[in-house]
């Protein structure tokens, strides 16, 4: 049985990525918001639900290495498993607000990480109060400085309508959700019968199911030519992560680290800075295909020397 919810849960995954891409860039189209923002507001949060889910059942029911370990794998697996998979698919471009204030943000959050769990190798509610203000506080940043840039011409009368735009995100985030709640608790009961442990299911099982919202959406929004939203989504979905996920969960109970290792947390840091390196000096301003292959080569190197 475990198996068949498996393959059920991946195809409400790729349904709902298709939907909620094709109404996020309805959204984007209607409202004239940059694609980026949608990426990096409703297609992030909503692809990070799962996270959302799992992070704080785990921290609710005293396992909170299991929540900080889910947000550290699904980070690394974001930037490196997903970005890299879409990269192969077609090279991403930076535009130069990703590179003069996403990608740095994206870095200063994950040093806020390496910061607060060096410290103390826990998350209390003080700080995961701070993460929240903090993501509130980047997500009305964000949308009002894209929004000087906007264009102000008229919608086009072949848009659809605004009903159903919103019936398409909500069936895609819907279709994402469950589809991500149903993928990690068969996947992990399969781990389970085969004895691995909690903590590395966190990190990679549960990280890896729980990045398949964004894998999907991601390669859905490649696909249909908007890679601006696949890597919005990534980027945004890592800073939802750190400050949304884990401020929600700590202010809701401390969060320990226990089996988390501080060099999982060194790789997330790594990686955020790896991809403002690409964005800078490599592949002319883009992540070619071959820096991508690179992504997937270093991602699957990492879970090797982890297992």
């Amino acid at each position: 049985m475990d198996y068949l919810l498996l393959v059920v849960a991946l195809g409400l995954i790729i349904g709902g990525a298709m939907l909620l891409t094709d109404g996020s860039v309805a959204l984007a189209r209607r409202l004239r918001i940059p694609e980026f923002i949608v990426g990096l507001t409703v297609v992030a949060v909503g692809t990070s639900m799962p996270e959302m889910a799992v992070s704080m059942i785990s921290a609710v029911g005293g396992h909170g290495d299991m929540a900080i370990g889910n947000v550290v794998g699904s980070n690394i697996a974001n930037a490196l498993l997903i970005l890299g998979v879409c990269a192969i698919f077609a090279p991403i471009a930076f535009t130069k607000s990703n590179i003069r204030r996403d990608l740095p943000l994206n870095i200063v959050v994950s040093l806020v990480l390496l910061l607060v769990t060096f410290t103390s190798a826990s998350i209390g509610r003080i700080e995961g109060i701070l993460l929240l203000m903090g993501y509130v506080a980047m997500i009305i940043y964000s949308v009002r400085s894209d929004r000087k840039a906007m264009s102000r011409e008229e919608v086009s009368k072949e848009d659809i309508s605004m009903l159903r735009v919103l019936l398409m995100i909500v069936a895609g985030l819907a279709g994402l959700i469950f589809g991500g709640d149903m993928f990690v608790d068969s996947a992990t009961n399969i781990a389970l019968s085969w004895g691995v442990s909690e903590a590395v299911i966190a990190i990679t099982l549960v990280a890896v199911g729980t990045s398949l919202p964004e894998l999907a959406a991601s390669l859905a929004s490649i696909i249909k030519g908007s890679a601006a939203i696949a890597l919005g989504n990534v980027v945004g979905s890592n800073i939802a992560n750190i400050l949304l996920i884990l401020g929600a969960c700590s202010t809701v109970t401390p969060l320990t680290m226990n089996g988390v290792a501080m060099s999982d947390i060194y790789v997330v840091v790594a990686t955020s800075f790896i991809l403002l390196l690409s964005a800078l000096f490599i592949g002319d301003k883009k992540i070619t295909r071959f820096e991508g292959l690179v992504f997937v080569a270093i991602y699957a190197t990492y879970i090797y020397m982890l297992l």
